[in-house]
């Protein structure tokens, strides 16, 4: 039997452009304590990789691809994936603990959202009913910034967030100047931005104009506008400008949409049947602008979560470091927390780094505030602009090119010898 200090480290749910240097965070931290921690493995594709004890082992990979993790962006280093743990799969609970006792783990890093804080909360509890000597730790990441509290005293943003919201503040930027030149016969752009319903990722759309100059509406799921109403304040626009960018939560409520869902019960938006952006189109061009031309409509898709280049740097920074917090709370707290990150009081941003239990954000689910959301209900206030501004970066992350495309890690396929028999979740039998 090996010792019991080797750390399994994993992820789940949706990734980000940042998920890969939190993940570098725990392995650099890890290596720093070789008399806490031994080998370190990851599960391959999230908790299932636990489930089907598929366990890469990260500590024989080269430095150079751990330190490639930086600019590495999504999850396929080393996958995620969308498994619930439902607490009828008692099959599913025990035979983790029994890969966890095959190879000696004593600590768990997972990194993921609310769902997944679940889940390493469950974890964390059951080891300690079945006496496993397991420290198991939460790493935040979210590109929907949905983890925690409406006072953001738990956490202040997760990683990931601010690169989604770089990406927005940039890609709306250039549709505002496309927009602008081809207004005579395409008035109206209609962008949808992820976030289910939440509406964090749209409103970093408002980072493009901060000065509010340009012809830009957003449409948060939060502030309940409807359709009718919707055309209305396009025509408005269109009437004071001529054109418009209209920016929807892919959340927003347009009636059915053929809705597909995952194992986590959240709506799969990109895997729906339409789009909240093809039905704005549609309706506005049936009801009719109050310009000359058509709307049109772009979903801008998994690129504004797995775009390395629209990284933001302080997103990078502050993912590393929540991924370093959570092994010196695995060290020196012990189970049950999840490493977090709060905004220190003054003028200029910083945060600092701390904890928080697992059963607060286990679950968790953080909407954004009203007092946020405009009284025209199609934009933000000052006060969100404040509180974004900052995690966007001032500027471009430097991503390694080779043969003029971009170099990711690429970790070396060395798995742990599999010592348990051979298992297949409950969820798919």
């Amino acid at each position: 039997m090996p010792t019991a200090s080797n750390v399994v480290v994993a992820q789940s749910g949706g990734p980000s452009p940042v998920i890969n240097n939190s993940l570098r965070g725990v392995v650099d931290t890890c290596r720093a304590f070789p008399d806490a921690f031994g080998t370190v493995y990851a599960a391959w594709h999230g908790i299932e990789g636990v489930l089907t004890e598929e366990l890469l082992d990260l500590s024989a990979q080269p430095e150079e691809e751990i330190a490639l993790l930086r600019t590495t962006p999504a999850a396929g280093a080393i996958g995620t994936c969308r498994y619930k743990l439902k607490d009828k799969q008692t099959e599913d609970f025990e035979r983790i603990i029994a890969v966890f006792r095959a190879h000696g783990i004593r600590y768990f890093f997972y990194n993921g959202g609310n769902d997944s804080m679940d889940t390493a909360n469950k974890v964390s509890q059951l080891a300690a009913q079945r006496g496993l000597d397991l420290v198991a730790v939460g790493v935040p990441k979210t590109i929907d910034n949905d983890v925690g509290d409406q006072g953001f005293r738990l956490i202040d943003h997760t990683p990931g967030y601010g690169s989604v919201a770089r990406y927005w503040a940039c890609i709306v930027q250039n549709a505002i100047e496309e927009n602008r030149g081809a207004c005579p016969s395409d008035p109206v752009l209609v962008l949808q931005a992820m976030g289910r319903k939440i509406g964090f990722i749209p409103a970093a759309a408002r980072l493009a104009d901060p000065d509010r100059e340009a012809s830009l509406q957003i449409y948060l799921p939060e502030a309940g506008v409807k359709l009718p109403e919707l055309a209305e304040k396009v025509n408005e626009a269109l009437k004071a400008h001529g054109c418009v960018v209209v920016v929807v939560s892919e959340g927003l409520d347009v009636g059915d949409i053929g809705a597909s869902r995952d194992s986590f019960g959240h709506t799969q938006f990109s895997a729906s049947e339409t789009t909240a952006a093809q039905i704005v189109v549609s309706y506005l061009n049936k009801v009719g602008l109050a310009a000359r031309g058509a709307a049109r409509g772009q979903v801008p898709g998994c690129d504004q979560r797995d775009t390395a280049i629209y990284a933001s740097t302080v997103d990078l920074a502050e993912a590393y470091a929540v991924g370093q917090k959570a092994v010196l709370i695995a060290r020196d707290e012990g189970t049950g927390w999840m490493s977090t990150l709060l905004r220190t009081p003054g003028l200029i941003y910083s945060v600092a780094y701390d904890k928080v239990s697992l059963p607060q954000v286990a679950n968790s689910e953080r909407a954004f505030p009203k007092a946020w959301i405009a009284p025209s209900q199609v934009d933000v206030t000052d006060e969100f602009v404040a509180y974004a501004r900052p995690l966007i970066g001032e500027d471009w992350v430097s991503v390694p090119l080779v043969g003029g495309i971009q170099r990711f890690a690429r970790l070396r396929p060395s798995f742990a010898e599999k010592r348990c028999p051979a298992y297949v979740p409950q969820a798919y039998r």
